[in-house]
């Protein structure tokens, strides 16, 4: 007699709500979306105001004072109501500069090292201590161009140059090397990341054809780094631009400063002058007989900065489009 075997059961199988997963787990969920969500629009909110707040004041300032005044060939001078706005971008502009030309090959070639050429080991060793720089106190390095840089080497540069004066010990271009010094780690290390994202490939071939190292390095890494490098370069001009204690203390010019092209003198950038004004150094608490509160051009001043910041950023992103390559 042939027995027939019993029909398997067919389990139930998942149902939609074992696919809805736990309730307790979804709360939490829901909460941790609804917190991120709050902080990124939180972030976004207090950037609006600020802006909000820096074009109001800005026009605002704009509104009140005597427009002849923004381009007084006298200088930066709140307190009488002179707010020479050639003072203030030209010495941000030097400042800038000075701090690129200064920590763009340092930076790069620093980068350079320890892409290509460190082992394993020094790299590990010497990328923190790079890095060690950007959390320097700019006040400290400040307090370093004043004791070490200007008697060591500026009063030396300044008195060939023109030795019938004797040297200022405030300058544009002194704060400028200081800036330069906290410049350094910030390109050093975006350039080292990107040089690290070519390809290794890209070296290999290029040893293939009978390229030196150096040739490597400079025919091909380097070029098909471009993308990354700018963005070091244009984050270290916006860190350059943005420097304020660095600036305050060792160009000079905390009482208002007139209105210089050359970095060899001392002079007030647009981080500095905000500086003054909100601490007072320049006694524009009151206002001085000139009809409104000076303190006001601190906001037009910001909006100056941030207009110029933005610029650098917009350039940043345009060049890094450009250029990049995808590998």
């Amino acid at each position: 007699m042939t027995t027939v075997d019993p029909v398997p059961t067919r389990s139930p199988g998942f149902t939609l709500g074992d696919l809805a997963g736990s309730p307790r787990r979804n709360r939490t969920e829901r909460l941790l979306k609804a917190t991120v969500a709050g902080a990124a629009f939180t972030s976004i909110a207090i950037s609006i105001a600020i802006v909000a707040v820096l074009v109001v004041k800005g026009f605002g300032f704009i509104a009140e004072v005597d427009l002849s005044s923004l381009l007084d060939p006298s200088g930066w001078f709140p307190r009488s109501g002179r707010f020479d706005l050639v003072t203030i971008i030209a010495g941000s502009l030097w400042v800038t500069l000075i701090a690129l030309i200064f920590a763009t090959p340092v930076g790069i070639g620093a980068a350079l090292y320890l892409s290509e050429y460190a082992s394993p080991r020094a790299r590990r060793t010497l990328k923190p201590i790079v890095e060690v720089l950007a959390g320097l106190p700019s006040v400290v390095v400040a307090y370093f161009v004043l004791q070490v840089i200007f008697p060591s080497v500026l009063q030396h540069v300044f008195g060939w140059i023109n030795p019938d004066e004797p040297a200022g010990k405030y300058t544009l271009l002194g704060a400028g090397l200081g800036v330069g010094v906290l410049s350094i780690p910030i390109i050093a290390t975006v350039t080292e990341d990107a040089l690290a994202s070519v390809p290794r490939a890209l070296r290999e071939a290029s040893h293939g054809l009978g390229a030196t190292k150096m040739t490597t390095t400079l025919r091909v890494v380097l070029p098909a780094a471009l993308s990354g490098i700018t963005a070091a370069l244009i984050i270290g001009a916006s860190r350059a631009l943005g420097e304020t204690m660095l600036v305050t203390l060792a160009a000079g010019g905390s009482g208002g400063a007139a209105r210089t092209l050359t970095p060899a003198e001392s002079g007030l950038t647009m981080t500095s002058a905000m500086a003054n004004l909100a601490a007072g150094t320049d006694n524009v608490a009151t206002s001085g007989g000139i009809g409104f509160n000076p303190v006001d051009s601190l906001y037009f001043v910001g909006l100056l900065l941030f207009v110029f910041t933005l610029g650098l950023n917009l350039l940043g992103n345009r060049i890094v489009r450009k250029y990049r390559q995808a590998y």
